[in-house]
């Protein structure tokens, strides 16, 4: 998810915090909608006939393709009908939700019905009350979603989803490599900064506040801080120092061992790629663990590419789809977020000729049919064993920790 859609990059996190408040906690969610029925089978039956406007990204035509052939699905199968909006940028949405609350609109008189969100859109409709009762973790499908090995499929940006969104797919930071060229990967900050020392010159990371940039300093932080549970809510400022003082050490020591002596820095993780294909660095930096198999399907990168991820895990994060409290078809909204989590859909939406976003399932759980619809063996450049997935630090940490960084070596 890299990512393609915006709701799935950094849109001024720091909002994240102010919506939280100093305690990082978000007040109850909407109660005033309620289910438009009991049971599985009455939602379905609730469902036909309805029409759900969903507010989706548009910006690649995979997946805009993909939300039509949901929409075909949906329509056989249950009778709804799955209308895209197309938006450029889910905060917009976020404020129609919120003036047709301050116009007094109630439960069943709102325009939006489906949105993708995540993030500080997510916290600022928890806290603001504009989210469907819990509902997510009621459909039938959730029970096969991997909330052991990807926990934030319950936790977004450090908010606690509380049933208000549905899990849809998944990104994590992950790296790739020519293995030709680089046969042992490594599998840590300290791996990375000891190849740096064999091989000055090869490695860089993009300039922050590229988001891949900020998420490989992020990394880095999770990996030297002396109480990781410090980064799940916001900083306290006279503890900001002593808690990044390990994080500065760790890039004090790499910089000089990084492309052009960690004086520049390129702009993007498309630079790094193009560079990385040309052999001047070893290896590459992402935030959707499917880009390399993309790229090498594409013919862009060496068929000899693979990638990984740390041992102990790297950054990750989860998008979701959630319900408005006032949305005309919450059943039928619920129907289309179960069809998304199901064994088929999360298939085709993992498959890197459809789109090559990661499923949020466990696919260990699945029936042996619904297993199969996965391939067994991981495509070239695709992850071949999946790290744990490390929460985002609370999106609080981001300002303090990048204006530093630029105070320190732009």
């Amino acid at each position: 998810m890299k990512l393609s859609a915006p709701a799935l990059r950094r849109r001024s996190l720091l909002q994240a915090a102010g919506a939280l408040g100093a305690s990082g906690l978000a007040p109850a969610f909407a109660q005033t909608a309620t289910r438009p029925a009991t049971g599985w089978v009455d939602v379905e039956k609730a469902a036909r006939g309805q029409t759900v406007y969903f507010n989706a990204w548009a910006g690649s035509d995979r997946i805009n393709a993909y939300i039509q052939w949901a929409a075909a699905e949906l329509k056989a199968a249950h009778g709804v009908t799955l209308e895209h909006v197309k938006i450029s940028d889910a905060a917009d949405v976020v404020k129609r939700v919120r003036a047709e609350k301050a116009a007094g609109r109630q439960a069943g008189e709102g325009t939006v019905d489906l949105i993708w969100i995540n993030g500080e859109n997510f916290a600022a409709m928890k806290r603001e009350a504009l989210l469907l009762a819990p509902w997510a973790e009621t459909l039938p499908n959730f029970r096969y979603v991997d909330t052991t090995g990807k926990p934030t499929t319950r936790n977004d940006f450090s908010v606690p989803t509380d049933g208000l969104e549905s899990p849809w797919g998944m990104a994590q930071f992950t790296l790739f490599a020519d293995s030709k060229r680089l046969p042992q990967p490594p599998q840590s900050m300290a791996e990375l900064l000891a190849l740096a020392r064999r091989q000055p010159g090869r490695i860089s990371y993009p300039r922050p506040p590229d988001f891949t940039g900020t998420t490989f300093v992020k990394q880095a932080l999770i990996e030297h801080v002396t109480d990781v549970s410090l980064l799940s809510r916001p900083p306290v400022a006279a503890d900001i120092e002593r808690v990044t003082a390990p994080l500065w050490q760790f890039l004090d020591a790499l910089h000089p061992q990084l492309w052009r002596g960690g004086k520049q820095f390129p702009q993007n993780p498309a630079a790094i790629r193009q560079m990385m294909s040309d052999g001047e660095l070893l290896l590459g930096l992402t935030f959707n663990p499917n880009e390399p198999a993309n790229e090498i399907a594409a013919k862009r990168l060496a068929a000899s590419v693979t990638a990984w991820q740390f041992a102990k895990g790297t950054i990750g994060n989860t998008h979701f789809v959630a319900i408005p409290y006032n949305a005309k078809a919450a059943a039928g909204a619920q129907v289309v977020a179960n069809f998304l989590l199901s064994a088929r859909a999360q298939a085709r939406k993992a498959d890197i000729a459809q789109w090559g976003d990661p499923t949020v399932l466990d696919i260990a759980k699945l029936p042996a049919a619904e297993r199969a619809l996965f391939p067994s063996q991981p495509l070239p450049g695709q992850v071949a064993v999946t790290a744990p997935t490390l929460p985002e630090p609370h999106a609080a940490w981001v300002d303090p920790v990048e204006k530093e960084w630029l105070r320190r070596y732009s």
